[in-house]
């Protein structure tokens, strides 16, 4: 049917259109109100550009065409089982906009009519829309007994090999929100966990109803106390609703709204403050004035808004929740939630009382002060793993980014765990955003970002794009300071520094709080170089990009360890020369689709043809920026490629690229000094982001030679049934 496609997808703007031009064409000739031959072939498609425009908030027009077909119907109707789907649908359209007993009364008329049969999935979908009118009206026990019947149907149907797995995934979504309003988020997160899984194996990954499985998890992980694993499935469900539906649409501010729960829940109450804005501009203008579906995000705001310090605001936005509240329910229709708005307004009362009782106006304390969560709080240092603080000049090159995707894969595993990520290299702003975005993606949204010095740089520097990049609140305006509090909360001699950037920032950490840095800090690894040691008593900084940058505080680095007796740790670049990554790696991660894998892949092409660009550029050259001398073309032929240079220089390299070297990783694993590691370096990199996004396990396999293997994972199919189609996209429930 014309127009099925886009709905599947969830196009339901060019839907619509399709649909109008099925039945334009169905209607040609002249059809008598007593002609019913045609009618069930119209009413497939007018049902379903009904639900499309009940998706496009077009609610006027998808009543009219829906009461319209209801009027024209004989009595008993010609097709009982297509009559059963009109009344579903117009109950769905009236539950969309907070008509609830009208919805409800329809779906039982749906229900009775489908029910004599054998139990098929047209008996499972009716008795699931009506068990969702009851889930958001608030008899939750009763939603989840026909929610269970639902499934229990749509089992027996796949066990029967007459639907495929898939249309689980619908049953386990609906009874998971209903179980989460009943506060049973454990048995909630299970049920969308495993509608995640089905829709991972059968969809593409940026179809709208993963990301609807995605948005369900992150929101259950947030109510386990897990916000900090929610956040890579929310972002990922913004960037996703945000392609398909646009910033204007309920289903974008829906996951903005879960996002923002995840960050409230690690303390970046900022954060989360901007989501709900956006969200909640959405709402005003997408639902009709004081939609019921706007009340969870009010909450939300003014849950958010306490954290802030705005007790007035949220006090004010609670009292609206309840207005909208009264004006959408009966009496005893979602009563827990009613009370604890009015639970929240006399809290908050009481709170700015007490506060203007203290002081005339602000905050007139120290205590009052702590209350506001801005930035995430230092992790303690008795978490397993070693406590580790890292310097960095993200947004350079692709092994910076490459250095935190397996710092993610290390502290899940326990091995480090890191307290502090500090950009440096001008523009610093620039760089700690990608930093703050990346850590957050990768499931370290706790770990705390801060902004370092220029790292000897005179102007600024590139920094590529990602999407994945945000400003925030959270991030610190003063790198040191932030590391000074980490060490001072950190045990003696336990946290070693990472330096994958310039040693300015270091130098100056070094300089200023000598004491603090000898008493903990017990190792310094630095991804950069030295001078042969027999020809020196002490250990020089050679001429490496990291060391290059600013030499002076290279030096001065090098000199102070020795003499302060804290131990270095230096990779050079014959470690990476002797451990490179095969541009297939790149592609295996890609194929996650997680946004750090595939920005990586795009800027790791761009990235080698910049530099190739730059190393034909003669030695003097300025546009060879801080690249040492010896990095000429003959270099990059024998580095990347492994052949000789080529009598006619090329214009872009990357197809004939052999290898990369990835400096800043190997780093990481310099710091853990373990064979194990190094082993199984390339697979780190895969479960970070797997792990983050909870996907299924892709397994690579290296022969000898190091070539890699591909393994299909997934299959995606062209086409989803309608079926398989949760029932809306509601913001806030």
């Amino acid at each position: 049917m014309v127009g099925d496609r886009e709905l599947a997808s969830l196009d339901f703007q060019e839907a619509s259109k399709n649909y109008n031009m099925a039945l334009q064409s169905a209607q040609e000739g002249t059809m008598t109100g007593d002609d019913f031959k045609l009618r069930p072939k119209m009413m497939v498609p007018t049902i379903n550009l009904a639900k499309c425009l009940r998706e496009l908030a077009r609610y006027k027009e998808a009543e009219d065409i829906l009461t319209k077909y209801i009027k024209d119907a004989k009595d008993p109707p010609v097709d009982t089982r297509l009559h059963a789907r009109v009344l579903s649908t117009l109950a769905e359209l009236y539950q969309a906009q907070s008509k609830y007993d009208a919805a409800a009364k329809l779906h039982k008329q749906a229900v009775s009519m489908v029910r004599g049969g054998t139990p098929n999935l047209e008996l499972a979908g009716s008795i699931a829309g009506y068990a969702e009118t009851l889930r958001k009206s608030g008899d939750l026990p009763q939603a989840e007994l026909h929610h269970r019947e639902a499934l229990a149907i749509r089992t027996r149907a796949v066990e029967e090999k007459s639907c495929t797995e898939l249309e689980l995934a619908v049953s386990y979504t609906q009874l998971g929100c209903t179980l989460a309003g009943m506060l049973k988020h454990n048995e909630a997160y299970q049920q969308h966990y495993r509608a995640l899984g089905l829709r991972y194996r059968y969809l593409d990954f940026s179809h709208g109803l993963v990301s609807e499985s995605m948005n369900y998890c992150a929101e259950s992980l947030c109510a386990l106390g897990r916000g900090v694993e929610g956040i890579p499935l929310a972002l990922h469900a913004v960037e996703i609703r945000k392609t398909i539906f646009g910033t204007t649409h309920p289903a974008y501010a829906h996951a903005l709204s879960i996002l923002a729960s995840c960050y409230q829940s690690v303390g970046r109450s900022f954060d989360a403050r901007d989501c709900l804005e956006k969200c909640l501009e959405i709402c005003e203008v997408a639902f009709q004035r004081n939609h019921a579906n706007i009340i969870p995000n009010l909450m939300n705001y003014g849950n958010v808004l306490r954290s802030t310090g705005d007790l007035k605001k949220a006090r004010t936005v609670y009292q609206r929740a309840i207005a909208i509240h009264q004006l959408n329910f009966k009496e005893g229709q979602q009563a827990s939630r009613l009370e604890k708005c009015r639970a929240e307004v006399d809290k908050l009362k009481a709170e700015s009382e007490r506060r203007e009782s203290c002081s005339s106006g602000g905050y007139s304390s120290v205590e009052d002060l702590s209350s506001l969560r801005i930035h995430p709080e230092p992790q303690a240092s008795d978490s397993m793993g070693t406590p580790v603080i890292v310097f960095t000049d993200i947004g350079r090159d692709v092994d910076d980014e490459m250095a935190l995707v397996l710092l993610s894969a290390l502290r899940r595993k326990h091995l480090l765990d890191p307290k502090a990520v500090i950009a440096t290299l001008s523009p610093v702003r620039d760089r700690a955003n990608l930093a703050r975005g990346s850590l957050d993606v990768l499931g370290m949204a706790d770990v705390p970002v801060g902004i370092g010095g220029s790292g000897g740089a005179v102007k600024d520097l590139e920094v590529y794009k990602a999407v994945h990049s945000r400003s925030s609140e959270s991030i610190e305006d003063c790198g040191i300071t932030l590391a000074c509090n980490v060490l001072k909360k950190a045990n003696s001699k336990s946290v070693q520094i990472l330096c994958l950037a310039s040693l300015s920032d270091l130098a100056v950490l070094i300089k200023d709080h000598e004491e603090l840095f000898i008493s903990k800090v017990k190792e310094v690894v630095v991804m950069g170089g030295l001078l042969p040691i027999d020809s020196h008593d002490k250990l020089v900084p050679d001429t490496a990009y990291n060391n290059n940058c600013d030499m002076e505080a290279a030096r001065f680095v090098y000199e102070s360890c020795q003499e302060l007796c804290v131990p270095t740790v230096t990779l050079s670049r014959w470690t990476a020369y002797g451990c490179p990554m095969r541009p297939e790696l790149l592609d295996e991660l890609a194929r996650t689709e997680h946004m750090v894998a595939t920005n990586i892949r795009k800027k790791s092409k761009e990235s080698i043809d910049q530099l190739w660009k730059k190393v034909v550029l003669p030695p003097d050259d300025p546009g060879r920026e801080k690249l040492p001398s010896r990095c000429d073309a003959k270099w990059f032929y024998k580095t990347f490629i492994g052949k000789e240079l080529p009598a006619e220089l090329p214009t872009s390299v990357w197809n004939d690229v052999e290898k990369l070297n990835m400096y800043d990783p190997l780093a990481e694993n310099g710091i853990r000094n373990r064979k194990a590691l190094f082993d199984e370096y390339s697979a780190l990199f895969l479960y970070a982001m797997q792990a983050s996004l909870y996907e299924p396990k892709i397994n690579i396999n290296y022969t000898s030679s190091n070539e890699l293997w591909r393994q299909d994972w997934k299959g995606l199919p062209s086409k989803v049934p309608i079926s398989c189609m949760s029932q809306g996209y509601d913001c806030g429930t």
